[in-house]
C-alpha cells in the first residue's frame, strides 16, 4: 500500500527514528537509527544471538522479546525489514520466514508502520552496487555512520536497511518516490 511519508517522516523537523531488522533464526541483526537534516546516526545496533542448542521455538520467542524491548526503549516511528529473499531450500525459507514473522509481529504489535527493502536495493543504496558483498556493506556502513569499528555482518545489514529507509523516506518527503508499506 502506498503511503504519504508524513506519517513516518516529519518534513517540518526533518527527523525520523527507524528500527531496522535483518532477520535470521540464530543471528537477527537490528539497528536503531536517527535521521535528521540529511544525516544519519546509529543510536544502537547489534545481533540477537540464539545458541545452536536452543529450540527454534525458543529462538522465535527471544527474537520477539528483544525487538519488543528495543521498541519500548527507543520508541522508533517505523520499522524497516529486509524483504524475503529467494532461497533454494524450503526448510531455510520456512526458518527465515518464521524469524522474520517473530520480528514483524513485535513491530506490528507496537503499531509501527512497516516497510521492506530487497537486499539488492539495500546494497545499491549503501554501496552503489546491488551485487556488493557483505564486507563492502560493512565497510560502507562504518564510513557513512562514522563508526569506530566495522559491525558484524548481521548488524551491518540491519544498519544498511535503516540507511536505505532514511534515504527513501527523505526522497518521498520531497515527492521523488512513494513509500510502500506492508
Amino acid at each position: 500500500m502506498a503511503e504519504n511519508p508524513a506519517s513516518a517522516y516529519d518534513a517540518t523537523t526533518d527527523y525520523m527514528r527507524v528500527l531496522s531488522i535483518d532477520p535470521s533464526l540464530r543471528g537477527t541483526g537490528f539497528a536503531i537509527l536517527d535521521g535528521e537534516g540529511g544525516k544519519a546516526r546509529a543510536v544502537t545496533y547489534g545481533v540477537v544471538r540464539n545458541a545452536p542448542a536452543l529450540l527454534p521455538s525458543g529462538c522465535l520467542v527471544a527474537i520477539h522479546e528483544r525487538i519488543s524491548d528495543l521498541i519500548r526503549e527507543h520508541r522508533p516511528e517505523c520499522a524497516a525489514f529486509e524483504a524475503v529473499i529467494y532461497v533454494q531450500s524450503h526448510r531455510v525459507a520456512i526458518t527465515l520466514g518464521a524469524a522474520r514473522g517473530a520480528a514483524l509481529l513485535a513491530a506490528a504489535g507496537h503499531g509501527l508502520p512497516i516497510y521492506e527493502y530487497a537486499p539488492r536495493r539495500v546494497k545499491q543504496s549503501v554501496v552503489g552496487r546491488g551485487g556488493a558483498d557483505k564486507g563492502q556493506v560493512g565497510f560502507m556502513v562504518r564510513a557513512l555512520l562514522g563508526l569506530t569499528e566495522t559491525p558484524s555482518a548481521d548488524a551491518a545489514d540491519a544498519l544498511a536497511i535503516g540507511l536505505t529507509h532514511l534515504q527513501t523516506a527523505a526522497s518521498a518527503a520531497r515527492g521523488a518516490v512513494v513509500l510502500e508499506r506492508i
